[in-house]
């Protein structure tokens, strides 16, 4: 069992930085891979970020590649996505995930976190 929680979220204007976390709990945290996901209102969850358990194994989505950069701290049990220059359509709920793998489906991950906004002003 996992239970995750993420913070960093809040309003920015477009163009700044915001880093998330996801602080896990439970002691098989390490075995699991990590994503990141988005939910605008109105629209489906829409992947972001991945990683795999070991950090070797990196997956992003085309709208968020070379502007977003997902890494995980095993011995804090912690998942980040560092988000840099941050438009109006990055405005969404984040969500993180843990599965069994690297995978770009929701439906592919078995635990969730209650999700953080995040708004992005132009």
């Amino acid at each position: 069992q996992v239970q995750l929680v993420e913070s960093g979220g809040g309003l920015v204007q477009a163009g700044d930085s915001l880093r998330l976390s996801c602080a896990a709990s439970g002691r098989t945290f390490n075995t699991y891979a990590m994503g990141w996901f988005r939910q605008a209102p109105g629209k489906e969850r829409e992947f972001v970020a991945a990683i795999s358990w070991t950090g070797t194994i990196l997956s992003y989505a085309d709208s968020t590649k070379g502007r977003f950069i997902i890494s995980r701290d095993n011995a804090k049990r912690t998942v980040y996505l560092q988000m840099n220059s941050l438009k109006p359509e990055d405005t969404a709920v984040y969500y993180c995930a843990a599965g069994s793998r690297v995978l770009l489906q929701p439906t592919g991950y078995d635990y969730w976190g209650q999700g953080t906004q995040v708004t992005v002003s132009s």
